[in-house]
């Protein structure tokens, strides 16, 4: 099989919910993000064998978000695109799916990535269409229903962290400690200028004047304390550990890849960014579901032949 490389990157910085992207839509964010992502790789759009980007709350943006992206950046209209939905995987899914093309030689190049606003995640009036014939109307959270709900269960994701607390007895202080290690590693690292080169600008239009450029991640806090972290109240069970410190957070924001096989990369003189190894997918019961990337980064670092001693660095949502 081929060998599968990355051979650029750009992303849109990431946005508080209801923040600074909250007027710009999962396509337009993607659109921005594919088109530097391009422009990096140093290749013409109309290189692009297909595009697979993941999204989650589709509901309002039209007819599969990935086609619309590929087209609005420049890709060919003979080129094919795919929206991948996996929750929170489907940006990754898309890039494993892109290396997979690749490694088979049903593609060269693959525009890869993930792009989503759930800013602007719309409410549904779901029994409109038929009309109500008595009673009230429930008007239902797209954002809550289709991305934040355990369809099993049908509760929060938050809950899901609980339970992983409860199984494997991670205490509020442990789950604290890590999520303030890893504010205080963004804020050094924001401080340092580590992200700003993979990050492209994104202007803002404004009612009068010029467009407000958004660069910097705004969802970090910086000057996080654990006197401050402690203090907050849990945010789904009365007696829970889950915070809106140590969750994950509500964002908007989007990020591509340029991906191809070595060969067609040496055969373009370009450089790769990075090979991609191997990857692994695992599914396990939704009531945890948080604990997927266990066994997903066990069977990828089992193809690859490494350990997790061999690994260096981690990043993981």
């Amino acid at each position: 099989m081929k060998e599968v490389v990355i051979v650029s990157a750009a992303r849109t910085a990431i946005g508080n919910f209801g923040g600074s992207l909250a007027e710009i839509s999962a396509v337009d964010l993607g659109v921005i993000a594919a088109k530097e992502a391009i422009k990096r790789a140093g290749i013409s759009p109309d290189m692009i064998d297909e595009s697979i980007i993941g999204n989650i709350l589709s509901a309002g943006l039209g007819q599969n978000m990935a086609r619309q992206i590929a087209i609005k950046a420049g890709v060919p209209e003979t080129s094919p695109a795919l929206t991948i939905n996996k929750l929170c995987g489907s940006g990754l899914r898309a890039v494993s799916m892109a290396a997979q093309f690749i490694m088979l030689g049903d593609a060269d190049i693959i525009l890869a990535g993930g792009s989503e606003n759930m800013s602007q995640a719309p409410y549904l009036l779901e029994k409109a269409r038929y009309g109500y014939k008595m009673g009230h109307g429930e008007i239902a959270d797209s954002l809550i229903k289709d991305g934040l709900t355990d369809a099993f269960n049908n509760y929060h994701m938050g809950i899901t962290a609980e339970n992983i607390a409860e199984q494997w007895h991670l205490s509020r202080e442990e789950q604290d400690q890590f999520a303030l290690k890893s504010q205080l590693k963004t804020e050094k690292a924001q401080k340092e200028g580590k992200f700003k080169a993979e990050i492209v600008p994104v202007e803002i239009p404004q009612r009068k004047g010029n467009p407000i450029i958004f660069d910097t991640d705004e969802f970090p806090k910086h000057g996080m304390t654990m006197e401050k972290i402690s203090a907050l109240r849990p945010a789904f069970k009365k007696e829970g550990t889950v915070t809106a410190a140590n969750a994950s957070g509500i964002n908007d924001g989007a990020a591509m890849l340029i991906i191809m096989s070595k060969e067609k990369a040496d055969e373009l003189g370009l450089k790769p960014m990075a090979k991609i190894l191997a990857y692994g997918n695992a599914a396990l019961d939704p009531k945890i579901m948080g604990y997927g990337p266990v066994p997903a980064t066990k069977k990828a670092l089992a193809k690859a032949n490494l350990t997790i001693a061999d690994i260096d660095l981690v990043e993981a949502n």
